[in-house]
């Protein structure tokens, strides 16, 4: 059987002394779209920012390709291959937008930048017209589009999204979901914390529901989307169980 992309291995984490996430287990195969859904304060976005090295682990590990990047700084994990896009905070707003294009290569150059731009605007066709409008000027969507291509412009093998469709309209909140299936199917594998849990769980391969910084539920999208329980609790409005600590950058 082929090394996962990812594995999440009982892991505890959190702020300072503050664990937020507690013995949770996550694995993404290679090409898996993975999604991490639950009520507001869960521990999702702690999860996914443990991954990325910004904040503190207290026991558990990670695993990239079999080799564990717990003590991996962050800025050495975008050359080997992973990258990130935040839920805010994620574009340089004075910046054009091919600058901000050309961020994405200061970590870890592509092999042909000009080919790897090309190939990343064939993908954001909304970008194309834009490419010397700085980033502010963008819409919402638009924003969201330059932060994803952006972190695609390292040519990674793993693509952390914290709340792609946070804040945008319908409308381009099923455009993000397409392009996300689009971009898994040039063979990246994505791990995605996501609100809107029905959609999210569509596209998944796998759904991990946290409640409270633990495990609650883990399937296929498919089955999680069937499932009353998820349907009831998560699915169908404000969730039952609330978790103590609020989800956010810090406790």
């Amino acid at each position: 059987m082929n090394t996962p992309v990812l594995v999440i291995e009982n892991l505890t984490a959190g702020y300072g002394t503050t664990a937020i996430v507690h013995d949770v287990n996550v694995t993404l195969q290679e090409r898996e779209i993975a999604v991490i859904v639950g009520p507001n304060g869960a521990g999702k976005s702690t999860l996914l920012k443990a991954v990325f090295g910004l904040n503190n682990c207290f026991s558990g590990d990670i695993l990239y390709r079999g080799s564990s990047i717990l003590k991996t700084g962050t800025a050495n994990l975008v050359p080997m291959g992973i990258s990130a896009v935040p839920q805010s905070g994620n574009v340089f707003p004075s910046l054009s937008v091919t600058e901000n294009l050309e961020i994405g290569t200061y970590a870890r150059a592509p092999k042909n930048k000009a080919h790897t731009m090309a190939r990343i605007l064939s993908l954001f066709p909304d970008l194309k017209d834009k490419l010397k409008q700085d980033a502010g000027e963008l819409s919402g969507g638009q924003r969201q589009m330059l932060a994803i291509a952006r972190a695609l412009m390292s040519e990674p093998q793993l693509l952390l999204l914290d709340e792609p469709t946070a804040g945008l309209s319908p409308a381009f909140l099923e455009i993000i979901f397409d392009l996300i299936l689009e971009i898994r199917s040039t063979g990246l594998s994505i791990l995605m914390v996501e609100q809107n849990a029905r959609q999210a769980l569509r596209i998944a391969d796998t759904g991990y529901v946290l409640v409270n910084g633990e495990n609650a539920y883990t399937g296929s999208g498919t089955e999680l989307l069937a499932n009353d329980e998820v349907r009831r609790s998560f699915l169908g409005g404000q969730a039952r169980l609330k978790s103590k600590q609020s989800d956010s950058d810090s406790p």
